[in-house]
């Protein structure tokens, strides 16, 4: 029996439930998240400011914890999600792969060779006019029910950061609005300090 490659988003089946053991095989030129089983496809190549705040942030952040146990991951990285109360599942068996902007993972367990098996410890995301439904409603819920400790949406057109931490009740909470001068603090990290002049330098 021949086994045909995928190599053209337009072999995908809308209707299918795809997993994580299926998106490792494909070799399609479009970068594509799988969310619940469904292909999403990804926003194309994110604008220069986009691009600029992803920088000045992972140098950030890569500075902080390069003498640390967590690491810190810029885009394009996958990241397999799945209900927290599941201990690390096979291929098959996960549904959920994104690529955060950026990710910071505490756990070495998680990480392979292919990327993030599990939860990150906290996750940016960075919004342009593409993704900013997804990265609002869709991810915000993906995270939550995956036990992402903490959640920040950036947005670059206003110069803000919204700060989203996991509460005992495990929803998230809004806990800051960061904006222009301000020092953005996660609540994980209270030690890091991010100046927002810094970030949204032009």
């Amino acid at each position: 029996m021949t086994i045909t490659k995928t190599t053209e988003l337009s072999q995908l089946d809308a209707n299918n439930i795809y997993s994580y053991a299926d998106y490792i095989t494909w070799q399609i030129k479009e970068t594509v998240e799988l969310i619940k089983g469904k292909v999403m496809l990804m926003s194309p190549a994110p604008n220069v400011k986009h691009q600029r705040v992803s920088t000045h942030l992972t140098a950030t952040l890569y500075n902080f914890f390069r003498q640390q146990k967590c690491q810190v991951f810029a885009a394009p990285f996958d990241v397999r999600l799945y209900d927290r109360k599941k201990s690390i599942l096979a291929s098959q068996d996960i549904h959920t792969v994104v690529q955060p902007d950026i990710s910071v993972i505490c756990n070495p367990e998680y990480l392979d060779d292919q990327g993030c098996n599990g939860a990150p410890d906290w996750i940016i995301e960075i919004l342009s006019k593409g993704n900013s439904k997804r990265d609002l409603q869709i991810k915000y819920q993906l995270y939550q029910e995956a036990g992402v400790q903490e959640y920040w949406l950036v947005f670059p057109e206003q110069n803000t950061i919204h700060q989203f931490v996991l509460a005992d009740n495990k929803q998230y909470q809004l806990k800051n609005m960061y904006a222009d001068d301000d020092l953005a603090i996660p609540a994980l990290f209270p030690d890091l300090a991010i100046d927002l002049v810094e970030v949204f330098a032009t």
